[in-house]
């Protein structure tokens, strides 16, 4: 199947001066799966996710629902991968919907992201204190005040943040192979001790998502997925043109089975009739005091210690990558200037990433202030509107790409450029309207609660304040917006040092997203 032509490797400096080179044909299936995954928090979905959805919507076919995000997200993937492989700028879903649907909707897809991606980082601080509390109290004797805890791992963030210090993927992937077997020891305690000594399967039928609550259940599933679609990062790198392709169906079956069958097995151990309540009864230490009844304090001890390292990890990469998206779209000037901006010493998003640490700042002090709850108001609350906002950009995502191959001359099958596009569309609007007939049951709250259409409200004003922006943009820079989703290095042309404005050169992202400290040849 021909491809679009590889650009040419760019040779980055790091600092140290170390030249770092894009790798033509250096990652196989399993670097790229490893990366696309490697960021992933399973561990942290399941303590404190999982537990907080049966708790809050009161229901317990959350395994159904992630089953059925994961044959949705495979489908839209197909298109998804077809249309990448012409697209200069693969990294962000804005360029996809800016190429299919048209550049002032690509723009108001980039900020809805932004906030969504926000959302999601901002919300770990919630649980951050949840998680350390026990492993306070056992070695140092005391017990942690939960607001105090996110305070501190919010100073440690903003000062990496701005440092340009990130976590090795190496790290990652270890700490997320640590995290899956840790989980498959507990699921497979659960079923050992199943409740009334049944292992019931029922709760993975998708006949309980017919009921009300099914749309809040797939929201929550698709809190897991965040990020499924980074493999096309490393289409450049791949050893071969499947790479990319078997890489990302394989990240969502992985992560789709993973959670499904982690999320089953907690209703086996409480009993599926039981387990909201349950859950309600003992929230994130759910998933610990079950395994401490099978496996003893030592394999507990093991999983709390790391339940930390998976937040702490998912915070600080969550906070690079949200940094420098939004780095990118001021340097592309959909957002201003400033945001574009990074440290000519670490080559850090400084403006962005001190934006970022801002606004994680104020929503922890007024949700203090407000006397919240960490884990259900903060965490949960924040992670499932992310996922809301994430859903309706994928919708818009793969209705770009029904429009793009309408209007491009291709050799793509029908199955790649039409049939598993539209099915994709058609299942993803029937979740969001799903999702947005249950944000009550979503959030918890009660129908008359004015969060019940102020929170989805946000997407949509979001999405028209960018179109604005984009139309603003077209009258007084045309250049910068005849670029929008043609990505860095066509936005480099326009930016200061390029010959289209003044001051010093901006240094683009590396293979990993990351900007450098310069860019050699410039």
């Amino acid at each position: 199947m021909p491809v679009a032509p590889t650009p040419p490797p760019v040779t980055l400096d790091r600092p140290g001066g170390v030249p770092v080179t894009l790798t033509r044909g250096g990652r196989g299936v399993p670097g790229v799966l490893l990366f696309t995954l490697s960021a992933a928090a399973p561990l942290t979905v399941v303590a404190a996710v999982v537990p907080t959805a049966y708790a809050v919507t009161g229901t317990g076919a959350l395994g159904a629902a992630v089953l059925v995000v994961a044959v949705v997200l495979g489908l839209f993937s197909v298109g998804y991968l077809a249309m990448s492989r012409r697209m200069t700028h693969v990294g962000a879903f804005h360029a996809y919907v800016a190429r299919g649907l048209g550049r002032p909707a690509g723009v108001g897809a980039a900020w809805v992201a932004l906030i969504a991606q926000n959302a999601v980082q901002v919300g770990l601080y919630g649980v951050v204190g949840a998680a350390t509390a026990p492993l306070v109290a056992r070695w140092f004797g005391g017990t942690g005040t939960g607001w105090l805890v996110a305070l501190a791992a919010w100073a440690l963030v903003a000062v990496l943040g701005v440092a340009g210090v990130t976590v090795d993927r190496t790290v990652l992937a270890a700490l997320l192979l640590a995290e899956v077997a840790v989980l498959v020891v507990f699921d497979l305690a659960h079923l050992r001790h199943a409740a009334d000594g049944t292992v019931d399967v029922t709760a993975l039928s998708p006949v309980h998502l017919l009921t009300p609550g099914a749309g809040a259940l797939l929201v929550v599933a698709a809190v897991g997925f965040v990020g499924f679609e980074s493999a096309v990062l490393l289409r450049e790198e791949s050893r071969h043109s499947r790479a990319v392709p078997v890489a990302t169906y394989l990240a969502v079956g992985l992560v789709g089975a993973v959670l499904a069958f982690s999320a089953w097995t907690l209703t086996v151990a409480t009993g599926p009739d039981r387990v909201a309540a349950v859950a309600g009864e003992r929230g994130t230490d759910l998933l610990f005091t079950l395994a401490g009844d099978q496996l003893g304090a030592s394999a507990v001890g093991i999983g709390r210690a790391l339940l930390v390292t998976s937040v702490l990890a998912a915070l600080v990469s969550l906070h690079h990558t949200t940094a420098r998206y939004a780095f990118a779209l001021g340097r592309e000037r959909l957002l201003p200037a400033p945001f574009g901006e990074a440290s000519p010493r670490t080559g850090a998003p400084r403006p962005a990433s001190v934006a970022q640490s801002v606004l994680g700042l104020l929503v922890i002090v007024a949700c203090a202030s407000a006397g919240l709850e960490p884990v259900r108001h903060l965490f949960y609350g924040a992670t499932v509107t992310g996922a809301l906002g994430m859903l309706l950009l994928t919708a818009a995502t793969s209705f770009a790409v029904l429009a793009f191959f309408a209007r491009e001359s291709t050799d793509e099958n029908l199955w790649r450029r039409a049939v598993a596009p539209g099915l994709a569309a058609v299942a993803l609007v029937a979740v969001v309207v799903l999702a947005l007939a249950d944000v009550a049951v979503l959030l918890g709250v009660g129908p008359d609660s004015p969060l019940r259409w102020a929170v989805p409200a946000v997407f949509p004003l979001t999405a028209l304040a960018g179109t604005l922006w984009a139309v603003l943009l077209r009258s007084r820079r045309p250049r910068a917006y005849a670029r929008i989703g043609l990505g860095p290095e066509s936005a480099a042309a326009d930016l200061p040092g390029r010959g289209g404005g003044r001051g010093p050169l901006l240094p683009l992202f590396d293979e990993e997203g990351t900007p450098p400290t310069t860019l050699q040849g410039g």
